[in-house]
């Protein structure tokens, strides 16, 4: 027979809150529901360090886009402008204005290069475009045209060196320099490349994009179009020392997750620290006889009698369904099996080999846990290679409605 195991515990026997800065959606500390994500600032301030010392002379820009990788882009932006940053990359125009908005004065360059009607606002909010092809040349000069500025606005070209994305081939630079000449009121400040496969085992797709990327730069000097800032270092690149020029753009390093797989980065790799934990609790636990089914399609039948506990987590939350029945949590310090199919909002674990797990206990999703039967983590890497997937997605899963709290030593 099946039974509901209830907490009587008394509020003041719940574990106490860690000190936190107030999220930007504002959700009080004793939140109904306890499914949430803490963000480490001295663990961010520390990965900029370590970056930094990869860069050597080089300006670092790190990269905010989707949400600062899911870790709330407003707080990190401040946290890491107070640190020294010299400027930050978005992906969409919208991310930059929330960073604007937020009180954010560095450089904020917008890479996605897709700016519809938007023009004048991008001159007006202080951001640096990224152009992709001459047609936005043009749109950007009749912007600053309409505004009246006084001096040439900057911006950064791509050049395509291999991603196939977006970005000029290096034949058209005779008439990127053309259009420049017809449109003064433009000018590359900055000459940029995406590296596709910086976090292979091998460098030759790397090499050769970088070759391409410096033949562009000397053709494009010939033709008297000498940007100040040449950029092409994302994270893999970055912490394996290749082609730092004068700006990195360094992304999930920030966050504190190596690009490469383990054993495979550079030692700096090793020295970063992860900067987010999601955590929730045990909202109910069930005592099952050998053969129920557990979750949605009966995906999962106990094979002995065993105690199954509900979490208040779900896919809607970035708890993957691809972790059903593979994936692990963290209780009292020891690893718990997800068991049965991932729901929208709960999802079910097997505690029956945790002695004394009961409802109120904290449950870690990824990040560390110390607990009464040990110490343990669990990486977005290793929630990754459960799911199919890489960290970046991982991160950029989790949603909106898991509340961040920013917590300081």
């Amino acid at each position: 027979m099946a039974s509901n195991v209830s907490d009587h515990r008394a509020p003041q026997d719940r574990p106490s809150e860690p000190r936190v800065l107030r999220p930007r959606r504002a959700a009080p500390a004793d939140a109904v529901r306890p499914t949430r994500a803490e963000v480490f600032l001295d663990a961010l301030r520390h990965n900029l360090r370590v970056v930094r010392r990869a860069a050597k002379n080089a300006k670092v820009w790190p990269v905010l886009k989707a949400d600062a990788y899911g870790h709330g882009a407003p707080a990190v932006a401040r946290t890491l402008e107070r640190a020294g940053a010299d400027g930050f990359c978005v992906a969409l125009f919208e991310e930059a204005l929330e960073l604007r908005d937020a009180g954010i004065t560095a450089p904020i360059l917008v890479m996605s290069g897709h700016y519809g009607t938007a023009h004048d606002e991008v001159l007006a909010r202080g951001l640096v475009p990224v152009v992709h092809d001459l047609g936005q040349i043009e749109a950007f000069a009749r912007a600053a045209r309409a505004r009246g500025a006084t001096s040439p606005t900057p911006v950064h070209v791509k050049i395509d060196t291999g991603m196939a994305r977006l970005g000029i081939f290096p034949e058209e630079l005779p008439l990127l320099a053309e259009t420049l000449l017809d449109y003064p009121e433009v000018r590359v400040a900055g000459l940029m490349t995406h590296l596709a496969c910086a976090d292979a085992r091998t460098t030759e797709e790397t090499d050769e994009q970088l070759r391409i990327f410096d033949e562009a730069s000397a053709h494009l000097a010939k033709l008297g179009v000498r940007p100040e800032v040449r950029h092409a270092a994302n994270s893999a690149a970055l912490l394996r020392g290749e082609s730092s020029l004068d700006a990195v753009r360094p992304g999930i390093a920030i966050f504190g997750v190596s690009p490469r797989a383990e054993g495979e980065g550079a030692p700096l790799s090793n020295e970063l620290r992860p900067v987010i934990r999601v955590r929730t609790e045990v909202v109910s636990i069930r005592e099952l006889a050998p053969g129920k089914p557990v979750g949605y399609g009966a995906l999962f039948r106990t094979a002995r009698a065993s105690r199954i506990a509900t979490i208040p987590m779900g896919y809607a939350d970035g708890l993957s369904r691809r972790l059903t029945n593979v994936g692990h949590v963290l209780v009292r310090g020891k690893r718990a099996p997800i068991v049965g199919a991932v729901s929208m909002d709960m999802t079910m674990i097997d505690v029956t080999d945790i002695p004394g797990a009961q409802p109120r206990d904290e449950v870690v999703v990824f990040g560390a846990q110390e607990g009464p039967l040990g110490r343990d983590a669990i990486g977005a890497d290793e929630v990754a290679a459960h799911q199919g997937t890489i960290p970046w997605e991982v991160l950029t899963s989790i949603s909106r409605r898991v509340p961040r709290f920013y917590r300081e030593p």
